[in-house]
């Protein structure tokens, strides 16, 4: 598989979460207050919730639900109730500001 374009950085939106679904996998995507995109698996891994409806906060993203805090760059939970990671995707700005992700390729935890 390829990156593929999700959007560009004029449609990202400082300090929130965007959702995205490529090849059937929900993704949420960050534009962090340093300027900084992020991937990250858009479920929470302590429930079904989606991540992209929830909380940034510098580099990390708060579950709305239950209120567990994932890293933005290692998907680890920070905060229980969760304590399983989401995986994190590699993400590419080319000069236009064009994003792109590969959604088959994770970026490794630790």
């Amino acid at each position: 598989m390829t990156a593929q374009r999700v959007c560009t950085l004029e449609e990202l939106t400082l300090n929130q979460a965007q959702r995205f679904e490529l090849d059937g996998i929900a993704i949420a995507v960050v534009l962090d207050s340093t300027g900084t995109v992020h991937a990250i698996g858009d479920v929470c891994t302590h429930g079904d919730i989606s991540l992209s409806e929830g909380f940034v906060e510098d580099d990390t993203l708060e579950c709305w639900a239950h209120g567990s805090k994932f890293s933005l760059r290692t998907g680890t939970p920070l905060t229980l109730p969760a304590y399983e990671p989401v995986p994190v995707f590699e993400v590419v700005v080319d000069a236009a500001g064009v994003v792109t992700i590969d959604p088959q390729k994770t970026i490794p935890v630790g």
